[in-house]
């Protein structure tokens, strides 16, 4: 085999994939279309969740430091209310950071792990059979790999050859979105947009920077690329002025469509990212969706290339993040119904607004947008199981520094459990006043609890279940 696995696509999603692989050893390649790293800045969020992932792996400061962080609230469907007091999670903020520099810093990362990112070359055609898959190239190479994962977006090749079903609604509306210099002053642009965003709640110009602003615009599909005379007819149109914008950093249009891919696998090619789904930008979930994607993917595809993974480990990619896609498409086909200008989508906004007010109301939504309410369904009663767990202090530290390595943890406050026959898989820590409520849990290293108690024979089944069989 040239490589154990190769990514098509160099974007957040297939970058981190490829780094949480590295962190198990596996020969990663990457391929990515374009020859250079775009110059696109658009800003994107990343929410709750997207953080706490990226500071089990000791990335976020990294992250941070480069972006720009913003109170958690008023992310559904735009409804200006903050978010719910006490929301568990020591990262309680949007980060927006250029998708550029994301992407630049997790290639960085990737690279230094060990990853190959050859740029110039996509997947032009692939075989597989029972030992792996044979890929084609641009440039005519055929290399072998145990697996093939497509993150190259929404127009994904690999799905496309893969021939999976993507059903779900196409694109009805249309909307620009930019950044942009403006010509006039600003209290000229707040009235503007205030009488604008009465008629179209997609209509938004917003400052995004010294003397730069955001501008979001409803357009019609010309299928050819936005330019900012575009922007400035449709501005004229909504607002009675262009704002004699100028100068733009970045400019895109995108639709509403909102497609899922029937499957994330078929025999050993994967889905990850935008190629297993797309929905409309609303509450800025999609990046977030692909990152949590390549985390939950990661460990499982390592330890089937190691050979240690339980024969059903990998099929649990699919249950696990199929069902969460779903909700998310979901909930911005909610949020879209919300956005309409008709007197039945006002009054259930209104309706919302009123009941936001709730903190059990807002909490249930914020949980919704920035995924940490996800709940994968392992099998059991008990609350915390399949959930994620919050970072905590424990003996000489914070629980997530623990988790840089990408392994599992077994976290124990009774000293009386062990891991032995997996320590090559999983780490233990005891630690009696670990700000817990529970006596041991088992935790696996995309974050989520695989297992709560205090029985040594139960605990070794669930080691089994999620890291295979004991080593000798």
């Amino acid at each position: 085999m040239d490589f154990d696995v190769i990514i098509a696509g160099c974007g957040p999603v297939g970058a981190m994939l490829a780094a949480e692989l590295r962190l198990h050893d596996v020969r990663v390649l990457v391929l990515e279309k374009d020859t250079e790293p775009t110059s696109f800045a658009r800003i994107v969020g990343l929410h709750i969740r997207s953080l706490e992932l990226l500071a089990m792996r000791g990335l976020l400061d990294r992250v941070r430091a480069r972006g720009r962080q913003r109170p958690a609230g008023a992310y559904f469907a735009a409804i200006d209310k903050p978010a719910p007091p006490g929301v568990d999670s020591a990262h309680a903020y949007l980060l927006g950071i250029p998708q550029p520099v994301l992407v630049d810093l997790l290639e960085e990362h990737t690279i230094a792990l060990g990853a190959q990112v050859r740029r110039g070359l996509a997947v032009t055609g692939f075989d597989q059979d029972d030992d792996g898959v044979t890929v084609e190239l641009t440039d005519g190479q055929r290399l072998r790999a145990r697996y093939l994962v497509g993150c190259d977006g929404a127009r994904s090749t690999v799905r496309k050859l893969l021939g999976v079903g993507f059903p779900g609604e196409p694109a009805r509306n249309w909307t620009l979105m930019g950044e942009m210099e403006i010509g006039v002053a600003p209290e000229e642009v707040g009235t503007a947009m205030r009488e604008a965003a009465r008629r179209d709640r997609r209509f938004m110009v917003m400052p995004a920077g010294p003397g730069v602003y955001r501008v979001i615009v409803p357009a019609a599909d010309s299928g050819a690329p936005p330019t900012i005379e575009e922007f400035r007819q449709r501005l004229e149109e909504f607002a009675g002025t262009d704002f004699a914008v100028h100068s733009p950093r970045w400019l895109s249009r995108f639709g509403d469509a909102t497609r899922l891919a029937d499957s994330y696998r078929v025999g050993r090619v994967l889905l990850a990212g935008d190629a297993a789904h797309i929905h409309p930008p609303i509450g800025g979930q999609g990046l977030n969706l692909g990152i949590q994607d390549a985390f939950n993917l990661g460990w499982k595809l390592a330890g089937q290339v190691a050979g240690w993974a339980p024969e059903t480990l990998l099929d649990t990619y699919q249950a696990e993040r199929h069902p969460v896609a779903a909700d998310v498409l979901d909930n911005t086909r909610a949020q879209t119904a919300l956005l309409a200008d008709e007197p039945g989508a006002r009054a259930a906004r209104r309706l919302l607004t009123e009941l936001m007010d709730i903190d059990e109301v807002n909490r249930r939504l914020l949980d919704k947008i920035t995924a940490i309410g996800v709940r994968y369904d392992l099998g059991t009663d008990h609350d915390l199981v399949g959930r994620r767990l919050p970072d905590a202090d424990v003996t000489g530290g914070r629980l997530y520094d623990l988790l840089h390595r990408g392994r599992g943890l077994l976290l124990d406050r009774t000293g009386k459990l062990t891991a032995d026959g997996w320590t090559d898989r999983v780490d233990r820590l005891t630690d009696p006043v670990a700000a817990l409520e529970v006596p041991a849990l088992l935790l696996r290293p995309d974050g989520h609890v695989a297992w709560i108690g205090d029985d040594q024979v139960e605990l070794v089944g669930h080691l089994a279940r999620w890291f295979g069989d004991r080593t000798p």
